[in-house]
């Protein structure tokens, strides 16, 4: 199985279409370069993990990816087609455990249906798919190493809890809910399969608890950016005002079918990159 993420101008192509693709491009070239690599490798376990048919050759093409990632982190030559990346890994000191959680997290959309999980669970996940993520982004970055875990802790957290809202259809239409049990029954709601819950009308009051969550990792993680030197979280303060965004509007238009796609408005991305990545 090919292992591709990667080549220049092949990972920057991939992560052009990414909400993030604007604040890594405020990044200095080396930067900007690792972050495409990383998007690049999230976006392949990624469409593995979404991949229908059976579930032993998925585990496998992942478990590739690990023996890969494995061989990366221990300085062995790469492959042409990994190049990119293992330069990003050698320059930042990327660590292979973030690799690995990502490829856990993936593994968990493989193994099972998610439906309704507990809310640890649902943290365990955020913490693979999204922080693991952050952890890795915050050496690009230059954030100190400090308060380098506890801002992707939050970052991750609130965006993952964002894309959570933000693709109840999608996530649906393959079978995954990701609306913690507890929400549900909080609000009423016994049901577990994604299509009932995304037809009862009290799925804006199971929605509730996660916009709160979001908000609070949200908070959190400004108040850790206003610890670091502005330089370090010029591209996190920018994903995370557009990140706000979406979520705000969700909030806005609400939970109840039918449920119009939301995106950000690009002037409120320009001037976020005004902001963060100009002035």
């Amino acid at each position: 199985m090919s292992l591709s993420t990667a080549t220049p101008p092949t990972a920057q192509a991939r992560a052009s279409g990414s909400s993030f693709y604007t604040a890594m491009r405020i990044l200095p070239r080396n930067q900007r370069q690792a972050m495409f690599e990383i998007y690049a490798f999230c976006r392949a376990v990624d469409d593995i993990a979404d991949q229908s048919g059976d579930i032993a050759p998925r585990r496998a093409a992942l478990e590739t990816w690990r023996t890969a990632i494995a061989a990366l982190c221990a300085g062995k030559p790469p492959s042409a087609q990994l190049s990119g990346l293992s330069e990003a890994i050698s320059a930042f000191g990327l660590e292979r455990d973030d690799f690995f959680a990502v490829i856990d997290g993936m593994e968990m959309d493989v193994v099972a249906h998610v439906q309704a999980p507990d809310w640890a669970t649902l943290d365990l996940y955020c913490d693979r798919v999204a922080s693991a993520v952050g952890r890795l982004s915050v050496r690009i970055f230059g954030v100190p190493r400090g308060e380098g875990a506890a801002l992707a802790h939050h970052l991750g957290r609130a965006f993952q809890l964002t894309n959570i809202l933000r693709d109840l259809d999608e996530d649906a239409a393959m079978s995954r809910l990701y609306l913690p049990r507890e929400a549900l029954a909080a609000a009423g709601i016994t049901a577990t399969a994604p299509c009932d819950v995304l037809a009862d009308p009290r799925l804006a009051d199971a929605c509730a608890p996660i916009v709160a969550r979001a908000r609070e990792h949200f908070a959190q993680a400004a108040n850790v950016m206003a610890r670091c030197p502005r330089a370090s979280v010029r591209a996190p303060r920018l994903m995370g005002e557009v990140y706000q965004a979406i979520l705000a509007a969700l909030v806005a238009r609400g939970f109840a079918p039918p449920r119009a796609k939301v995106r950000v408005p690009k002037r409120r991305i320009l001037l976020a990159l005004l902001r963060h990545g100009v002035l």
